[in-house]
């Protein structure tokens, strides 16, 4: 997740990145027409030399597909789409291809296929056969810890249409049943912590598959994913969804890192008061649009006084339950390896600012320790960790019936 102790990490650069790209937005055919718009030429004719696609790298979320195009320098591009049939057309001005074209059947829901061309002989011409209408952008990016320059293609659904492969909303929750949204960190082209071997996102969504089998097994419990693939999805909205479904707990599964290899350990965290004051701002400044919160307490209705008061009687509750749930978990995490904290930490984490649900943040190990990264990879160990998260939850909500037999 994006935060001040992780954006140390290269890795986590490209979101600074983000900010400073070059870039257009429009609609594809079917919708509202964009005219051709160019990159920065002068900057590249600076450069100078012919620009050479180095990689494709393409992720796939239920409301939009990314492509990037790994360069090893920036080239000048014009962008525009064509009708009958529909498609998205870049054109990039001295660059030559090396990576190979990805198949038809990995291009996503929005894209038939991708194919290349020269209309001039300085020109390469990238085109992009749509499925359906689209609103796309594209951005040439500037290098970033260990990327160079990427043409950076999104599509997504036009508006007011619905994506092809969007996922399934989940199925309505009962009152038998504790709800419990697993939230895999990172994911696309976010890859988390790095190790030499594997990235954050990829054993992080392996260890949450596994924890939510083993939640489905126990009566009168219940697990979704906030993803269930390799895309990414932003801070805010993984809350969104924890919220929207009405989850009754919030478990984040990430792998941590450090410039020592030798440090290692779990850790666990939930939300800083801190973290939960700056938040209960936020929700003030938007209580007009506010969900009940537990219990059906409204912001909508109340003045500013009351309001705060309901907010700080939620949040300190939930940040007072979620210290509570996370150490049970911290207990059954310390019997299957060493921990780096013995105590659950603190800290602001965007993902554990829901007011209303105890969350809690899982470090499992430290990918950047050797050792540890290669327990990480391991199915045998990955069992284990999510085998102790459940004996957690389990023994959290045996001491806490009365709290849910209310839901």
């Amino acid at each position: 997740m994006l935060n001040l102790r992780r954006l140390t990490h290269p890795s986590r650069l490209l979101w600074i990145a983000l900010l400073f790209g070059l870039g257009l937005q429009g609609c594809a055919p079917g919708t509202t027409r964009l005219a051709a718009v160019t990159g920065d030429a002068a900057a590249t004719a600076a450069a100078g030399g012919t620009a050479t696609i180095q990689d494709i790298r393409m992720w796939h979320a239920p409301d939009r597909s990314r492509i990037v195009f790994d360069m090893d320098r920036q080239a000048p591009f014009n962008v525009f789409d064509l009708a009958s049939p529909d498609r998205v057309v870049i054109d990039l001005t001295d660059v030559r291809m090396r990576a190979a074209l990805p198949k038809a059947n990995a291009v996503g829901q929005f894209i038939q296929r991708i194919r290349q061309g020269s209309p001039q002989t300085n020109t390469k011409r990238l085109v992009f056969d749509l499925k359906q209408p689209v609103r796309y952008s594209v951005l040439m990016l500037k290098p970033s810890g260990r990327y160079q320059y990427r043409l950076v293609v999104d599509f997504h659904p036009a508006a007011g249409a619905v994506a092809g492969g969007a996922a399934p909303e989940f199925r309505p929750k009962s009152k038998s049943e504790l709800l419990i949204l697993i939230d895999p960190g990172h994911g696309g082209e976010d890859p988390g912590a790095v190790g030499k071997r594997t990235y954050e996102k990829i054993v992080v969504l392996q260890i949450a598959k596994k924890l939510k089998d083993r939640i489905d097994r126990r009566p009168g419990l219940r697990a979704e994913l906030t993803r269930a693939g390799d895309y990414y999805i932003s801070l805010r909205q993984r809350t969104r969804i924890a919220r929207r479904h009405q989850a009754d707990l919030f478990i984040s599964v990430h792998a941590d890192a450090f410039t020592k290899t030798s440090v290692r350990g779990a850790s666990v965290y939930a939300l800083s008061q801190r973290g939960a004051s700056s938040e209960k701002a936020k929700w003030l400044a938007n209580k007009e649009n506010a969900s009940d919160l537990l219990g059906g307490a409204t912001l909508a209705d109340k003045d500013n006084q009351l309001a705060g008061v309901l907010l700080d009687l939620s949040m300190s509750n939930t940040v007072n339950e979620s210290i509570d749930f996370g150490r049970k978990v911290l207990a059954e995490l310390k019997k299957i390896g060493p921990v780096h904290f013995e105590q659950v930490e603190q800290a602001g984490f965007a993902v554990l600012k829901s007011p209303d649900i105890p969350s809690i943040l899982v470090e499992t190990a430290y990918i950047t320790n050797p050792h540890e990264e290669k327990l990480l990879m391991s199915a045998a160990h990955q069992n284990r960790i999510a085998a102790a998260i459940v004996a957690g939850i389990e023994t959290y909500v045996a001491e806490n019936r009365s709290r849910y037999a209310t839901r």
